[in-house]
């Protein structure tokens, strides 16, 4: 595929840096950095801009801090400024990396997520008597960053673009030469490509009718077991030979047995939560309340947090369980 070139000043036009600024901005607008720097924003902007031309950007100084929801996580909070950059970036590379990817693959990308692929999975869940789930080891952690770079060179020709994500792939290790911090919107288009190949060679090496992938979760479906098995075996040579990441044991099964996938379990004839999203909707929800009830939120905080909560278990078969906790707290659902 032919490699894209002369990128750099269509990023750097005022007018995509300042639709940066304003997705970047999104959910924030209380936070002191994004005031301060909209305070300056066109003088913010034409250093941005500078620094762009020059292939002089300033990345790094994260803020870190875990989470655990679901599992153990640092995250890598860029300073908004990086922010407004990774933005500027994506809003103009984003076709680019969009035309890597295969049809069932489903993050970091429009009209794709989550949801949909929840339900391309359910999709073929009904479909095939047996899948099999793979996924990679500490994912981010393990990105080999020569391989991204080398991915990268493939599809962009500006010598001061590829200049920009050798330094924010510079900006974070977890040991030499691996690691992408999580937070950063580069690494999110980073990691989904990543596996691009990996795509591409379930869907043109195997004789696999039903594969999604989304980001480092992938699954197969087919009417034999050993077929599965078979290429789940040539799938984690070439993964581990070609891409350098370690990929956790395999789990193949029937599809009666229920598919672990995004939070949820899926069963040929209906989508439970996973018990881990299960307590963390319950744990959620009454924090959530509690603030309702004692003032410090109004219905408009709680109705904003409560929303995507309530959509993810709402993909579930989870009617009873969501009306016996609202219930309990005697609230309406209202989202």
């Amino acid at each position: 595929m032919k490699r894209r070139g002369y990128l750099i000043e269509e990023i750097a036009a005022i007018q995509n840096l300042e639709l940066a600024y304003y997705k970047a901005r999104l959910g924030k607008v209380a936070k002191d950095s994004v005031y301060t720097y909209g305070q300056h924003l066109q003088e913010n902007l034409k250093i941005l801009q500078s620094q762009i031309l020059s292939g002089q950007v300033e990345v790094g100084g994260y803020r870190y801090f875990t989470i655990y929801d679901p599992k153990r996580r640092q995250i890598c909070a860029a300073p908004f400024a990086q922010r407004v950059l990774h933005h500027a970036l994506m809003n103009v590379c984003h076709p680019y990396f969009e035309k890597r990817q295969i049809a069932d693959s489903y993050a970091s990308r429009l009209g794709k997520g989550t949801y949909a692929a929840l339900a391309k999975a359910k999709y073929f869940h009904r479909r095939y008597p047996w899948f099999l789930k793979l996924d990679v080891r500490k994912y981010f952690d393990s990105i080999h960053s020569g391989i991204l770079r080398r991915q990268l060179c493939s599809m962009f020709k500006d010598g001061r673009l590829l200049g920009i994500f050798d330094a924010i792939i510079d900006s974070y290790e977890v040991e030499k030469g691996r690691g992408l911090p999580i937070g950063n919107l580069t690494s999110q288009y980073f990691a989904n490509h990543y596996l691009s190949p990996a795509d591409h060679f379930a869907k043109e090496k195997f004789d696999i009718p039903a594969y999604v992938r989304y980001m480092d979760d992938m699954v197969l479906w087919h009417d034999d077991k050993e077929t599965l098995l078979k290429a789940g075996y040539v799938f984690k040579a070439f993964v581990e030979d070609d891409l350098k990441v370690e990929l956790k044991p395999f789990c193949l099964n029937k599809r009666e047995e229920g598919l672990p996938f995004l939070g949820y379990r899926l069963l040929p004839d209906e989508v439970r939560l996973a018990p881990r999203s299960k307590k963390r909707f319950k744990d959620k929800f009454e924090l959530y309340a509690q603030l309702l009830a004692t003032g410090v939120w109004s219905q408009k905080e709680f109705q904003r947090h409560i929303t995507p909560l309530g959509a993810f278990v709402e993909q579930a078969d989870t009617w009873a369980f969501r009306n016996k906790l609202y219930e309990k707290y005697e609230l309406l659902w209202e989202v």
